[in-house]
């Protein structure tokens, strides 16, 4: 998991999400940024001066380093919280009478959710097994995301990647058209 961060950070890819469904990456998030970094130092060699990646969860670990490349890693219980803080600001603008109740639709919601989490809906997102699932993400938040399904995680190569970045070039977006 770590090459693909720092692949994604030589490539340029400003944002990376990390979703695990057991919160295993989550629950050692000091050690995945150990593994980036020695990747870092690895792949890149003396070029890794270049690129840096800030850790962006809520639960800052004193592991900051610079913001080229924002990482976030994610597990079921993290969309939960950002529904919670949308409803709470959207209760405020209602007792403020800034809102009514009837103001509240899938495009309010949507504006309510990117303001508590700061991070843009997925352009792309790398699933690896074989289950077929959006394991969590919200329709709206994937409503325009390539889904690009790859065997395993494990043993990934620098190839397998660059050809899931073809693929998603390769796709022609119609909009509902």
């Amino acid at each position: 998991m770590a090459s693909l961060v720092v692949w994604c950070m030589a490539v340029g890819i400003s944002y990376v999400s990390v979703y695990d469904h057991n919160g295993i990456f989550k629950r050692n998030n000091s050690r995945l940024m150990d593994e980036i970094l020695k990747q870092q130092q690895e792949l890149l060699g003396l070029d890794c001066s270049k690129y840096s990646m800030e850790f962006a969860n809520h639960d800052k670990t004193g592991q900051v380093l610079n913001c080229q490349s924002a990482l976030k890693v994610l597990s079921p219980e993290d969309g939960k919280a950002d529904i919670v803080k949308a409803a709470q600001n959207f209760c405020q603008l209602v007792a403020q009478q800034q809102r009514t109740h009837s103001d509240l639709d899938v495009n309010m919601l949507d504006n309510l959710l990117s303001s508590t989490n700061g991070f843009p809906d997925p352009d792309l997102v790398l699933k690896f097994g074989p289950v077929d699932s959006t394991l969590g993400f919200l329709p709206w938040h994937i409503r325009l995301t390539e889904i690009i399904s790859l065997p395993s995680h494990l043993n990934i190569s620098y190839e397998d990647f660059f050809s899931a970045l073809h693929h998603y070039a390769a796709c022609e977006q119609r909009w509902g058209k």
